[in-house]
């Protein structure tokens, strides 16, 4: 089952990067998961973030966010809504469905007397 990630939101933020202390390079990002297979497409309820600056090239990690910075995520995490769970069946799905429907019918009608 191949897990991925669409991006929900980017939001550019002001903040200076605690790397290099550049204030406009800090960029936010928020995914949520999209799971897919060869018999359904899924987008779960699975968010994540990250954050890097353009400026040095580098991925912030939560451990050296200021307290500013984490009260911009923050808000920026309640103003992210997620897509809703959904779940789509592919083709394959539905041809085992309606072969499985098929089969219980003939046992059915076999198991009833109606073939000989």
């Amino acid at each position: 089952m191949a897990k991925k990630f669409f991006t929900l939101k980017e939001v550019k933020l002001n903040n200076n990067c605690p790397e290099c202390y550049s204030n406009n390079g800090l960029q936010l990002t928020f995914k949520q998961q999209f799971v897919e297979n060869a018999f359904y497409k899924a987008i779960t309820e699975e968010t994540t973030q990250s954050m890097s600056c353009s400026t040095c090239n580098t991925d912030i990690f939560p451990v050296r966010w200021t307290d500013e910075i984490e009260q911009v995520v923050a808000y920026q995490k309640r103003a992210a809504k997620p897509k809703p769970k959904s779940l789509k069946l592919k083709t394959l799905a539905w041809v085992f469905i309606v072969l499985d429907l098929l089969i219980i019918a003939g046992i059915v009608l076999f198991a009833m007397g109606v073939f000989g």
